[in-house]
C-alpha cells in the first residue's frame, strides 16, 4: 500500500496531465474531442477515487495521534473562553463520531447542560446579508472532518449535483468570479467571443483580433436542513449520528438537485430552465397534449453541442416514462424502429437510454406535459457549483418541546450557475444550440 504523501503525488501528477490537455486546448484554439472528454473523465474519476483513499489515511492519521496524545479530561467549569469565527487550536480534542458530537450539542443547548470544550461556536453578531446581531445567527461548527463528510455525500450522490463541474471556495471567502467564454455565435469573428482566424498568401498582414470573456460571479447561498430527533433517539450516539447524518444528506442533496434545475438565481443558485442557456424545442404541431413523441427527441438531440454529447444525461419526471416505453419511429420504408431502449435485459444497464445516452427519472423534473418534464444537458461542462467546506449545525429544544422532540439545523454554503449565458448560433444553420435542451410545454 502507497504512502499518504505517494497517494497526494498521484493526484498532483494526473491534475498536470489534465492542465496540460487543456493548455494544448487553448493553444490550439479549439473544443475537445470526444476521445479528449473521455480521456479527462477517466482522469478525474482516478482523481476522485485517490482523494477518497486520501481522506481516509488523514481521518486514520488524526486518531492515531488523538489516541497516542492521551488528553487528561477536561471538566466544562475549566473551559476557556468560547473562540468564534474557526476551529481553536486543540486538534487534539476532537469528537470520534458526528452521532458523539450530536449528544454534546444538544447537552449544551438544555438549561445547565454545559458545554463541551471541543464543541466550538459559529460567528454570531452581524451576518454577511446585513442581518442584525443575535444569538439566533450563531451555532456550533460541526467538526472538520464531519463536515467534509456530509458535504462530500451531498454532492457526490446528488443525481444532478455529482454530474456538475465543482470549484471548492477557502474558509475566508465567501464568493469567487471566474472566466466564461462570452459567445453567442460561431460565425466567423464570433467564435470565442471575438478570435478569428485566417488564410493567407505569403506576405499577407495579420489582422488581430482576441477572445471575449464575462464574469460568472457565484456567490454563496444558504442551504439549510431541519432534523427532528426524538429524547429516545438523542440517547443513543450512534442511532441519532445515523439518523441525522442520513437525513440532512437526503434534504440537502434533494434541494441542490432542484436549484440545479429550477433555481431562480437570487436566495438559490441559477438554474438551467430559468437561464437564457436553456434551449428549448418546438413540439410537432398537433402532437397531443401532454405527450412525448420520437420527432421531440430526435429535435433535441440535434440542438445539443455535439461535444457534450459524451456526457449528456436525460433528465425525465416518471410520467414521461411509460411514453418512452412505447416510443417508436416509423422509417420512410415503412419499417418501425425502437427509439428507448428500456433498463436491464442483456446489457443489464442501469438506466435506459436513448442515443445511448442515460435516461434518468428524477423528481424535480416538472410534471407531464410543462417544460422540464424532460431535459437533455451536459452537466458536466455547462454547469458549475461553487461550494464551501464549513457547516454550521445547532440546536434547539423548544420547537417540538411538547412532543419532546428536539431540531437540528444545518447550513452549508453553495452556489451555481450554467457556464454559458446565453443560446449559441452555430456557424452553419440557424437552429440555435446548448449545453442544455428542453421541449416546449404547448402540446395540442
Amino acid at each position: 500500500m502507497k504512502t499518504l504523501s505517494q497517494y497526494r503525488e498521484d493526484v498532483k501528477a494526473l491534475m498536470k496531465k489534465i492542465e496540460a490537455m487543456d493548455a494544448k486546448l487553448t493553444l490550439e484554439n479549439r473544443e475537445p474531442t470526444e476521445a479528449e472528454i473521455s480521456l479527462k473523465n477517466e482522469l478525474l474519476d482516478a482523481v476522485e477515487e485517490i482523494s477518497k483513499t486520501i481522506s481516509t489515511l488523514e481521518r486514520q492519521e488524526r486518531v492515531r495521534q488523538y489516541l497516542e496524545s492521551a488528553p487528561a479530561p477536561v471538566s466544562v467549569a475549566s473551559a476557556g473562553p468560547v473562540v468564534t469565527g474557526g476551529e481553536p487550536a486543540r486538534s487534539r480534542d476532537r469528537f470520534a463520531s458526528l452521532g458523539e458530537q450530536l449528544v454534546a450539542v444538544m447537552r449544551a443547548s438544555r438549561p445547565g447542560g454545559g458545554v463541551d470544550p471541543r464543541l466550538y461556536n459559529a460567528a454570531s453578531g452581524l451576518n454577511e446579508d446585513g442581518g442584525s446581531p443575535g444569538g439566533s445567527e450563531g451555532g456550533f461548527l460541526v467538526q472538520t472532518d464531519f463536515a467534509a463528510g456530509i458535504i462530500n455525500q451531498v454532492f457526490e450522490t446528488g443525481i444532478i449535483a455529482s454530474r456538475c463541474g465543482s470549484i471548492t471556495i477557502s474558509s475566508g471567502a465567501n464568493a469567487t468570479t471566474i472566466n466564461g467564454i462570452d459567445e453567442t455565435s460561431r460565425a466567423t469573428g464570433s467564435r470565442y467571443g471575438g478570435v478569428r482566424g485566417y488564410w493567407m498568401a505569403e506576405a499577407d498582414e495579420k489582422t488581430a483580433s482576441k477572445p471575449k470573456f464575462r464574469q460568472i460571479e457565484l456567490k454563496l447561498r444558504k442551504l439549510a436542513a431541519l432534523v427532528y430527533a426524538t429524547d429516545e433517539v438523542l440517547a443513543d450516539a450512534s442511532q441519532l449520528e445515523s439518523i441525522v447524518g442520513e437525513a440532512c444528506v437526503s434534504e440537502l442533496r434533494f434541494l441542490l438537485d432542484d436549484a440545479i434545475l429550477n433555481g431562480g438565481g437570487t436566495t438559490q443558485p441559477l438554474g438551467v430552465l430559468q437561464s437564457g442557456a436553456l434551449v428549448t424545442q418546438s413540439a410537432v404541431s398537433g402532437q397531443g397534449a401532454g405527450t412525448v413523441i420520437a420527432e421531440n427527441v430526435i429535435s433535441m438531440w440535434s440542438r445539443l453541442f455535439a461535444a457534450s454529447r459524451p456526457n449528456a444525461v436525460w433528465l425525465i419526471n416518471q410520467e414521461v416514462e411509460p411514453q418512452l416505453i412505447q416510443m417508436k419511429y416509423e422509417g420512410a420504408a415503412g419499417g418501425v424502429y425502437p427509439v428507448y431502449l428500456p433498463p436491464g435485459g442483456l446489457s443489464g444497464a442501469q438506466y435506459g437510454t436513448l442515443f445511448g445516452r442515460p435516461v434518468i427519472p428524477v423528481e424535480q423534473c416538472a410534471a407531464l406535459g410543462t417544460v422540464g418534464d424532460i431535459i437533455l444537458g451536459d452537466f458536466t461542462n455547462g454547469y458549475v457549483l461553487a461550494r464551501k467546506g464549513d457547516i454550521k449545525g445547532d440546536m434547539s429544544i423548544h420547537v417540538r418541546f411538547i412532543y419532546d422532540e428536539s431540531v437540528f439545523r444545518f447550513v452549508m454554503r453553495v452556489d451555481g450557475q450554467p457556464v454559458r449565458a446565453s443560446v449559441l448560433t452555430p456557424y452553419k444553420g440557424s437552429a440555435t444550440q446548448s449545453h442544455f435542451v428542453a421541449l416546449e410545454s404547448t402540446r395540442t
